[in-house]
């Protein structure tokens, strides 16, 4: 079951579509969010998504994916590894 887990928690991907919406996967929890920059702890480092009018449409760490959408004028990865616990754990306890 580990084994499993191990292989999911492999795959990271990232859809944009024009600009507007983006869906990532791969995603371990979320940082921070407001209209203007969305922090996303993934298995390839912390996600940075950069823009305006931003809105998180979707999440779910069960299956680690996330949809958003908004301007978006930049992403930007940090290889920061991922803190125990981010905004989205902690209102879920």
């Amino acid at each position: 079951m580990n084994e499993e887990k191990k292989i999911q928690a492999t795959q990271h991907n990232l859809i944009m579509e024009n600009r507007k919406n983006l869906t990532v996967s791969g995603v371990s929890d979320v940082d921070s969010f407001d209209e203007q920059a969305v922090v996303i702890f993934t298995d390839m480092g912390e996600l940075t998504v950069r823009g305006s009018d931003l809105h998180i449409i979707k999440l779910s760490v069960d299956i680690g994916e996330l949809t958003m959408e908004g301007n978006i004028s930049s992403l930007s990865y940090s290889d920061e590894q991922p803190r125990s616990g981010g905004f989205f754990s902690k209102v879920f306890r």
